[in-house]
């Protein structure tokens, strides 16, 4: 049959070049023509169980994160990075930014470079890379200032992420599940669905229960399902020591740290009953006069949540840069729409962040101001 170059036939072939599962493999091309005529198109994230043959052969792997990396981060990064070298992969872990000083106790740490310190050896290292894992972020602007690296890296891209609405086109393989408790938990899974469960040793076992743990608040939250005590169980058989973990990240801060919650509980704690909300806000000079270094106020947020009643925790904190915002709930207030409708932010149901240009005080106001409209929903 022979192909009429109209625009209406344009247009109409265009839409099911998109749709098509017979031309997929051409759309994930970035390009299909018609005779002479080019169609560019928006490649696909093709689901993850695609990539794991490209697991048997040997290549140049990049493991990356969010910026200021959590437990979940850092332990999902450093799980995948021992699988990968066990499979005799060359892997590099490249943080955006410093991390928590309560991590550099796990193994393979010492690994990791932080971009900020070392831009031209990162920047040689992506532009080498064949494959690039993003592990525990949904848009590439969460990694700060390298975004624009990754976002022009010609390697292809791996999401594996558990927060709401993914940059999906900015990824050639992924996957995306809101339901998983960590992104640690969903590495156990890549590893076991892959089928190499048999790699488990005691140095994954430790980095992916570190994210397990601290996502899940130490089993608490309502994403701690029977997979995820499933995979404790196997993480143990393979010679897990949780005790330490928990001592390592809970019960490892300076004496500065305690004195500074004691003081912005008593003197920065706001709490708005009538909304059944408690807000926390942070002061520049307040950090500097207790000395708080990255990871200091990792979890200060939930001590609101600790007050009988309150439905919705936020505390902001002043950085150079921005103020950052952490919101946290109970019940059905859905913390991930209202950080995105007014904070420029996201995450999960009940656990998201977000930022804001203005000052402390101006920030506070809005945030007072904005949950009026939120008051039944708040009850």
């Amino acid at each position: 049959m022979k192909l009429v170059r109209s625009n209406n036939f344009h247009n109409l072939f265009y839409f099911l070049i998109e749709q098509s599962q017979i031309l997929y493999s051409a759309v994930a091309q970035n390009i299909c023509t018609i005779s002479s005529f080019p169609l560019h198109l928006h490649t696909f994230m093709q689901a993850i169980d695609l990539f794991f043959k490209q697991l048997n052969q040997p290549k140049k792997v990049i493991i990356t994160t969010h910026q200021k990396p959590d437990g979940d981060a850092m332990g999902s990064s450093l799980g995948l990075y021992h699988f990968l070298v066990e499979l005799g992969h060359s892997v590099q872990v490249i943080s955006p930014t410093n991390w928590a000083n309560f991590l550099d106790w796990m193994p393979g740490i010492e690994q990791v470079i932080d971009y900020e310190m070392n831009k031209e050896k990162c920047k040689q290292l992506i532009a080498s890379a064949d494959v690039i894992f993003c592990l525990d972020f949904n848009t590439l602007h969460r990694t700060k200032n390298l975004e624009p690296l990754l976002e022009n890296a010609t390697c292809t891209r791996v999401l594996i992420d558990h927060h709401q609405q993914p940059q999906t086109e900015m990824f050639h393989f992924g996957v995306s599940n809101t339901k998983k408790s960590s992104t640690c938990e969903m590495v156990y899974d890549f590893i076991v669905d892959s089928g190499h469960q048999s790699t488990l040793n005691i140095n994954m076992a430790t980095c992916l229960y570190t994210g397990l743990m601290t996502d899940t608040g130490s089993f608490r939250f309502p994403s701690t399902t029977a997979s995820v005590h499933r995979m404790v169980a196997n993480l143990k058989d393979v010679g897990l020591l949780h005790t330490p973990i928990h001592d390592n990240i809970y019960d490892n801060f300076l004496e500065n740290r305690l004195r500074f919650i004691g003081f912005v509980l008593n003197n920065r704690m706001e709490v708005l009953y009538q909304y059944n909300t408690a807000i926390m806000y942070v002061y520049k000079n307040d950090l500097l006069k207790f000395n708080i270094k990255t990871g200091d106020t990792e979890g200060l947020v939930n001590y609101l949540l600790t007050i009988q009643g309150i439905k919705l925790a936020a505390i902001v904190i002043d950085r150079d840069e921005e103020r950052k915002w952490s919101f946290r709930s109970k019940g059905n207030f859905d913390v991930n729409t209202f950080a995105r409708l007014h904070f420029e932010g996201g995450g999960h149901f009940n656990a998201a962040g977000g930022r804001s240009d203005e000052g402390v005080d101006a920030t506070v106001q809005k945030f007072k101001k904005t949950i009026q409209q939120y008051e039944s929903q708040l009850q």
